[in-house]
C-alpha cells in the first residue's frame, strides 16, 4: 500500500499537476521531516482519540509505516523520474505520444532500473526500523528479546542474538532483492 501510495504521490508531484502536485510535495515534505517515533505514537494514541476509533496496536504500526516509507518511496520514484534525459521525453513528445502513455511507456521502464538499488536499500530499511514499533505494545522481535531480558537479566547475550537475527534477515533479504532485480531487470542494465 505505501509503494503504491507513493507511486501516485511521486506521479502527481512529478508531472506537477495543479493543486494536487502541491499537496503530494507538501505531504511528501511532512512525513520525510517528522521522526517515525512521533508518527507512530501519533496514529497509535493521538488519532484515536481524536476521532474516537479502537485498533489493534499491529494496524496503528502498519498504517504509521504505511504513511511513512510512502514519503520517502515517492521521493525516491520522483528523482528517479526526474532522472530520464530530456531527449528521451522530447522523442516522445515529437512521436505525440500522450503523458499516460510517456510515462509508462518511456520514463518508467528507464527509471526502474536507476531506482532498484535505492528502492531496495528503502525496503532493508522498512525492515530494520520495524523494531521501532515495539514502543507502543507491538511484538515483534525486539519486544521478543526486551521480554527475554527482562526474565533472564542477560542483555549482552540477548541484544547480540538480535543482531546477528537482523543482519542474518537484512542480508537475505537483500540478496533476495538483488535475485529479483537480475532475473527482471539485470539484463536490461
Amino acid at each position: 500500500m505505501g509503494f503504491l501510495l507513493a507511486f501516485i504521490l511521486a506521479a502527481l508531484n512529478y508531472w506537477k499537476v495543479p493543486i494536487l502536485g502541491l499537496l503530494a510535495a507538501c505531504y511528501i515534505d511532512f512525513i520525510r521531516n517528522t521522526p517515525l517515533i512521533v508518527q507512530l505514537f501519533f496514529f497509535a494514541f493521538g488519532l484515536p482519540g481524536l476521532i474516537g476509533y479502537v485498533w489493534p496496536f499491529w494496524c496503528h504500526a502498519l498504517l504509521a509505516l504505511t504513511i511513512n516509507f510512502s514519503g520517502y518511496f515517492a521521493e525516491i520514484l520522483r528523482s528517479g523520474y526526474a532522472s530520464t534525459a530530456n531527449g528521451q521525453l522530447e522523442a516522445a513528445i515529437s512521436l505525440n505520444l500522450s503523458r499516460p502513455v510517456t510515462f509508462f511507456k518511456v520514463i518508467l521502464p528507464q527509471t526502474i532500473i536507476k531506482m532498484f538499488p535505492s528502492l531496495s536499500s528503502q525496503f532493508i530499511f522498512i525492515f530494520l526500523t520495524t523494531g521501532v514499533i515495539s514502543e507502543i505494545g507491538v511484538t515483534d522481535l525486539t519486544h521478543a528479546g526486551i521480554f527475554i531480558d527482562s526474565r533472564t537479566f542477560r542483555s549482552f547475550e540477548v541484544f547480540i542474538t538480535l543482531s546477528v537475527i537482523y543482519i542474518i534477515l537484512a542480508l537475505s533479504l537483500k540478496a533476495s532483492l538483488e535475485i529479483i532485480f537480475k532475473k527482471t531487470l539485470g539484463n536490461r542494465s
